[in-house]
């Protein structure tokens, strides 16, 4: 149990602890995509979106084949919202407080990318027509305005070891999605669900 007299409540306290941030800290941040910076999110097929709203956070994870984000310039960079459950928690933010924060990873790589910034959602038809895929456009995109970018040290997924397929966990041992819904909800039908979701999904990809 938490001592109530040891809790950090100031951020000289904080500082106390953690004295200054390194030079390179400071000096990776920059307000538009470097040559490199892009390079690294163009390779990026996994992102999570964090927004924020009037009932609290919301973090979303995003991929897509290739690219999960495409690069309009500098300033601005494009994330299509495919096919989901609708819930569209992170839209719904985005539309009350444009405030997002994105974190990119790449697949083999222990350096992660972060942008921050804002965001609208758009379903203008020809925005929405370049990102078609197998006949299929996403029907609606985020358009973030970056205000700062930077990638951030590596040590988390060394730590991890989150590329090490000797480190994997086997599906198997893990529950199944109509599990995880039954253990929320008692008269869910987990063996339907389960039975149906890999066709389901493949279906419905975009």
């Amino acid at each position: 149990m938490n001592d109530e007299t040891m809790i950090i409540r100031s951020i000289e306290e904080l500082q106390a602890i953690y004295g200054i941030s390194s030079e390179a800290s400071i000096a990776k941040v920059t307000t538009k995509l470097t040559p490199e910076y892009r390079h690294m999110i163009e390779l990026s097929p996994f992102v999570a979106l964090a927004t924020v709203g009037p009932e609290g956070l919301d973090c979303s994870p995003r991929g897509d084949i290739g690219g999960v984000v495409r690069i309009e310039d500098e300033n601005t960079l494009l994330l299509p919202d495919w096919r989901g459950n609708n819930r569209v928690d992170s839209l719904i933010n985005i539309v009350r407080d444009p405030r997002v924060a994105l974190m990119f990873l790449i697949p083999g790589s222990t350096t992660t990318m972060r942008v921050n910034g804002r965001a609208v959602v758009s379903a203008e038809p020809s925005l929405l027509q370049s990102f078609e895929m197998d006949g299929k456009h996403p029907r609606t995109v985020a358009i973030v305005s970056i205000d700062e970018v930077y990638f951030q040290c590596a040590r988390a997924l060394m730590r991890s070891e989150l590329w090490n397929v000797d480190r994997f966990v086997n599906p198997t041992t893990l529950p199944t999605p109509g599990q995880l819904l039954k253990a929320a909800k008692a008269d869910f039908d987990r063996e339907t669900y389960d039975r149906e979701w890999p066709a389901r999904a493949a279906k419905t990809m975009w």
